[in-house]
């Protein structure tokens, strides 16, 4: 027993660590989008679309990611995941087109973040851990990834300024090449597969047949709109309210501090409370904490103070939404069915993404996508607030 539990620390410290990286990177691309705008004469649309495609490949790569994951064990799919989003920064510093960045920040990190990102290592936690400790441990991991956010901002606006923003993607390249090595903490093994366990279209199936499901996949469709939305196009905002880079740095920044007691606290909780009504509460608290930021004049106090607030409950929705896919489905197909609803958040963060700087660019505002994303917001806690927290057995019993 003492050494299962050593191993699953292990497991947990290296999947945290790779997260950290992953997400750290990734959540600092919102301060390249007016350098590398202002350098090619771009409107925000182009980065922001690049940046979509990222999204919405990331999305559509989970699922297989999380299959293969699944099916092979999750070491080669990180491992290969890392080499991409290596790749694709590397690339990314030579961009200097429209098409050059969608095939570098779009597509090649999208395929890298489907390797390297949360459905994939948090099936790799769940399944390293028992279930009363699982998701604790889903928050714990979660939580890393805003401590990535937190620690690399500052250091990647550092780097654009100082060496300017090609040099600075050359760098961040050599810190995503770390996920390579790292890879050797997971020890997850494939699963054998006993009989009587579902079949990867088996497992399809019975959770396409459960409307709670796709309740739960809409919820997760608009976190991705929200988070994409205000992690690319934040920054520039606050500069066109007279605030500096500085400060939208700062935001993100502590966006990524709050959340590590976000996510911990909703793993903590998810492990002791409804999963659904805690995500609701989520939902809400959102709406509540944008609806107050665009409506009081814009200080430096009040960014700092949305970063906060928004911090707290910006990814605490992953550990509750993979825990209620966990609780319902099982562990078996769990990064797979984890990456179905992921996909679905991608593509939330497309929209979020593109829409952002489509509609700045013909409104020359952000007021309607502000709008938008607290409509979507009431919207989600209503549909959580509907979805049942039971194993698929007892839903089937139930309904007939």
């Amino acid at each position: 027993m003492a050494h299962v539990l050593r191993d699953s620390r292990w497991v947990l410290l290296g999947s945290a660590v790779i997260l950290s990286l992953s997400l750290g990177i990734r959540h600092g691309f919102g301060l390249f989008l007016s350098p590398m705008s202002a350098q090619f004469g771009w409107g925000r649309e182009v980065f922001s679309f690049a940046i979509a495609i990222q999204n919405l490949v990331w999305g559509f790569a989970q699922p297989f990611a999380g299959a293969l994951a699944d099916r092979y064990g999750a070491g080669k799919v990180v491992g290969v995941g890392g080499v991409f989003y290596v790749l694709g920064l590397v690339c990314m510093s030579f961009s200097d087109s429209a098409s050059t960045m969608m095939m570098s920040a779009g597509v090649l990190i999208g395929i890298g973040l489907s390797g390297t990102s949360f459905s994939v290592l948090l099936g790799v936690v769940a399944r390293a851990l028992p279930a009363e400790k699982r998701s604790t441990g889903m928050g714990l991991a979660s939580a890393a990834g805003s401590f990535g956010q937190f620690a690399m901002l500052p250091g990647s606006l550092g780097l654009i300024q100082g060496i300017g923003w090609e040099n600075a993607l050359l760098v961040l390249a050599l810190f995503a090449s770390l996920i390579i090595p790292l890879v050797a903490m997971l020890k997850d093994a494939p699963t054998e597969r006993k009989p009587g366990d579902q079949s990867i279209v088996q497992a399809l199936r019975a959770a396409s047949s459960h409307p709670d499901f796709w309740l739960l996949t809409f919820g997760f469709f608009v976190c991705g709109f929200q988070v994409v939305f205000i992690g690319v196009h934040l920054p520039a905002y606050l500069m066109d309210k007279g605030l500096t880079a500085q400060t939208g740095t700062t935001v993100l920044a502590l966006i990524g501090l709050f959340n590590i007691l976000g996510t911990y606290t909703a793993g903590w909780l998810g492990g002791r409370m409804s999963k659904p009504k805690l995500l609701t509460a989520l939902y809400l608290m959102r709406a509540a904490v944008i609806v107050a930021f665009v409506a009081i004049p814009v200080s430096n106090v009040t960014a700092y103070l949305f970063g906060m607030a928004m911090g707290f409950l910006w990814l605490s929705t992953v550990p509750l939404t993979n825990g209620v896919v966990a609780s319902v489905f099982g562990v078996r197909n769990l990064s797979m069915l984890g990456g179905l609803v992921y996909l679905f958040h991608q593509v939330g963060a497309f929209l979020g993404g593109w829409v952002g700087g489509a509609a700045y660019d013909m409104t020359g505002s952000y007021d309607l996508v502000w709008k938008t994303a607290v409509v979507l917001s009431l919207i989600a806690a209503a549909v959580n607030w509907a979805v049942r927290e039971a194993p698929i057995s007892q839903l089937s019993t139930s309904a007939t």
